[in-house]
């Protein structure tokens, strides 16, 4: 009689959804649904886990947003920052005041990571270059000596993890990228936040990377790629943000990666991790991401989690 090998569980992988699967990438945009709606409609779709997106999109008092979430079932995993430390010490004072009143929002909500996004290149709306698309050995270390001490002043101050976000048109991209960025971070101060459709769409492997690196993975986004417009994306160099809106990310489980064996290799690592839902779709119909969402939770539910 032949054994069969153990299957790697998923227990301890919670699933949640953000905002950004729902169209929604600023604090305030006539072309967003109004954050009630999204509150309302996440809950409705099966989800217990929510990130709080751009801030200033869901209500900031403490208090307010306690009961707006709690009185529909729903709970905080992260909140997110966006950060240039490649640029140096000088812009330390700027950066930390921006994530301080996020990570105490966070706090407040109960969480514990922090979601860190690296500056983008070029603008994620108009494709306008601002800046060099690699970094020099001293912007390297401003960004990883800055970011350690983001890691350890958000963790001694709010008790939050911070898992930095591998990002399409970032100095954070690709698997090159990404491995020198860990590889020069102290795993005690500084995680990963794997983005499985920006790791693909910048040519990576998430299961290879987790395999890899497991030990640094400290949150999941769940995300597909739609090979066909990928392969026009970059032939044309088109940046993230026109990318999207042609509809580069897509509902699972019609692109790439396949999350199965994603969140196979995840449960293999037998670690509370987080795996929130986003489907970048700005900007988008109103109407378009509740059906989508509740036929990704059945999804995500065949597969275990």
């Amino acid at each position: 009689m032949t054994s069969l090998s153990p299957q790697p569980s998923l227990s301890r992988i919670r699933i949640g959804s953000a905002p950004d699967s729902w169209g929604v990438w600023f604090p305030d945009d006539p072309r967003q649904v109004p954050w009630q709606r999204f509150l309302d409609e996440v809950a409705e779709s099966g989800y217990e886990w929510i990130e709080l997106g751009p801030y200033g999109y869901l209500p900031t008092d403490p208090a307010v947003l306690a009961e707006e979430t709690g009185r529909r079932g729903l709970k905080v995993s992260a909140g997110t920052v966006f950060t240039g430390l490649h640029r140096g010490p000088d812009v330390w004072d700027a950066t930390w005041a921006h994530v301080s009143a996020i990570a105490a929002l966070t706090q407040a909500m109960g969480a514990s990571h922090l979601v860190v996004i690296p500056a983008f290149w070029r603008d994620d709306r108009t494709g306008e270059v601002l800046e060099p698309s690699t970094l020099t050995a001293e912007q390297w270390r401003h960004l990883t000596t800055q970011t350690e001490r983001l890691g350890r002043e958000v963790h001694e101050r709010y008790g939050l993890r911070i898992v930095v976000h591998p990002h399409a048109d970032t100095h954070i991209d690709r698997e090159e990228n990404v491995t020198r960025f860990l590889d020069a971070t102290d795993s005690s101060a500084v995680s990963l936040c794997l983005d499985t459709g920006h790791y693909t769409y910048c040519g990576g492997d998430s299961v290879s990377l987790i395999e890899t690196f497991g030990e640094r993975i400290g949150y999941l986004h769940l995300k597909q790629v739609d090979p066909g417009i990928l392969a026009e994306v970059r032939a044309g160099e088109i940046p993230f943000g026109p990318a999207v809106a042609k509809g580069v990310m897509c509902e699972p489980p019609s692109g790439v990666p396949a999350l199965e064996p994603v969140l196979a290799a995840a449960g293999q690592l037998d670690v509370d991790l987080f795996a929130i839902v986003e489907q970048d779709m700005y900007p988008c119909d109103p109407d378009r991401p509740l059906p989508i969402a509740r036929r990704t939770r059945a999804f995500l539910r065949s597969c275990g989690a």
